[in-house]
């Protein structure tokens, strides 16, 4: 019986010691390394190999989609399984996008986890039913520069300090943001950030 190598990215150290716990009660999979957040997670991608990334979605630095994109991107033969506490449908669509195999909520029981897990390195994917409808029905308005500079925006950055992050000027990170007000029918930046961060879109 092969092994499954995981990685498991968690900040939440208590759910992250839980979720490891109870995978490696499975006979064939084995949570190789652990990472507090995504910047770590990125990290130990580059040193190691594994078969899964298993990913919350809101972490410090990278985000668990951001991951995603990035194993899709250049570990090709390595599948993505996100849990979260969050079935926002904005989450689900851009995990969907980004190419993930499966997508739980973290209440699952974990024989679903395990089975998702197992179902991913058959090339099959894992979406409860309720959570795909409901990605389908509510399409992100953004796009990912718009969304990038929301949320530094969010995060109480300034114009010129945004422009610095995303290597953009400052008239250039300006209209993003008046494109993504507009989009969201807010009132400001802040405001748009807290419309698109309940929607799951940053």
């Amino acid at each position: 019986m092969n092994t499954i190598r995981i990685l498991l990215a968690e900040d939440q150290s208590l759910v992250r010691g839980a979720l490891a716990a109870l995978l490696n009660l499975e006979p064939d999979i084995e949570v190789a390394a652990e990472a507090a957040d995504g910047n770590a997670a990125r990290n130990l991608l580059k040193n190691e190999t594994f078969d899964v990334l298993l990913t919350d979605i809101e972490m410090p630095g990278y985000s668990g989609i951001e991951l995603v994109e990035l194993v899709a991107r250049d570990y090709p033969k390595m599948k993505s399984v996100i849990v979260t506490t969050f079935g926002r449908a904005g989450y689900i669509r851009r995990a969907l996008d980004a190419g993930v195999h499966a997508f739980l909520l973290k209440d699952a029981p974990s024989e679903d986890l395990a089975n998702a897990i197992r179902r991913a390195m058959n090339g099959r994917r894992t979406i409860d039913p309720e959570l795909a409808i409901a990605a389908l029905d509510d399409r992100d308005p953004l796009t990912d520069k718009e969304r990038k500079a929301l949320r530094l925006a969010g995060e109480g950055l300034r114009t010129a300090q945004i422009g610095e992050k995303l290597f953009l000027s400052e008239g250039t990170v300006r209209n993003y943001l008046s494109e993504a007000i507009a989009k969201l029918n807010a009132t400001n930046r802040i405001d748009a950030a807290r419309i698109a961060r309940q929607k799951g879109w940053l």
